[in-house]
């Protein structure tokens, strides 16, 4: 493991859900692997087509545990020998129930961790409640990369709580696979820097390449560092970035990384308005 206090991820924005995805995975992963990335990161449902542009789940759009599309990944991960975060919509296999997952790999392919999103939209060209169920388990650190680093799935990112969860427990990384449309990439870089400057980490998100199904999907890959800059921003292919850990301890006792984490007092304000909508609910 690289122990130099530096860590090179690769942002690869493509899909594979066509009939050369297998081959053309490696390769992406091999340019990656030359480029010196060791983690290489896919957008949300690497393996799937944007189903969520229509409100009709297909039963081959899932799979269970170590189906295909997991399968797949890893088997790519390992042969190139790189760390892989990708992802696939994950069936239950005692209820059914599905889940748009991250799944994460190392470099000889061992599944490390999965994450469920959490944050589900229902609106035109995402209607994505019509096709998972929203994850019950709320994100943390996952160790065996050069940094702990943390999963967020697209519109997790949207709501901060998810990002600071990671921060606190240590992530120096919060990685967010995404699927968003061009028109509204300014909003989402002014969250992504604000994530980053308030979790003292660094925060890199890769998006699905192009328009499908009428749904104009695109935008730029990012990279922020814990201070808020901009450290990459493309809409390349295969954008690289090497972070340098120094500057999360920077960050973390500068302004405002050194305040108090008052978790203790949110804690029980959340507890306090679960129980309110609970009583409003029943």
């Amino acid at each position: 493991m690289n122990t130099s206090g530096q860590f090179t991820v690769a942002l690869i924005s493509d899909v594979f859900y066509e009939a050369d995805a297998d081959q053309r995975l490696r390769e992406r992963l091999t340019r990656a692997k030359d480029a010196g990335a060791e983690l290489a990161v896919l957008p949300e449902l690497p393996l799937n087509p944007w189903s969520p542009a229509t409100k009709s789940p297909r039963e081959d759009d899932a799979e269970d545990p170590g189906g295909p599309r997991s399968t797949l990944q890893g088997e790519a991960a390992a042969d190139v020998g790189i760390g892989l975060i990708g992802g696939a919509i994950i069936r239950n296999p005692h209820d059914g129930r599905r889940y748009n997952t991250a799944l994460v790999f190392d470099a000889h392919g061992t599944q490390l961790a999965s994450y469920c999103k959490m944050h589900i939209p229902e609106e035109p060209g995402f209607w994505e409640s019509s096709h998972y169920l929203p994850g019950m388990q709320s994100p943390v650190p996952i160790r065996g990369f050069a940094m702990p680093l943390g999963v967020q799935i697209c519109s997790d990112i949207n709501r901060p709580e998810g990002s600071h969860l990671l921060g606190a427990q240590g992530a120096r990384l919060i990685l967010a696979p995404r699927a968003t449309e061009l028109a509204t990439y300014d909003r989402w870089r002014v969250v992504f820097q604000a994530n980053a400057m308030t979790s003292c980490a660094f925060v890199l998100s890769v998006n699905r390449p192009r328009p499908e199904h009428d749904v104009l999907i695109g935008g730029p890959s990012i990279a922020v560092d814990p201070h808020g800059k901009v450290l990459l921003e493309t809409t390349d292919t295969i954008g690289v970035v090497t972070l340098d850990s120094s500057e999360i301890d920077k960050a973390r006792v500068a302004y405002p990384g050194y305040l108090t984490v008052r978790s203790d007092m949110y804690a029980k304000a959340w507890a306090d308005i679960a129980q309110k909508q609970l009583t409003t609910t029943t």
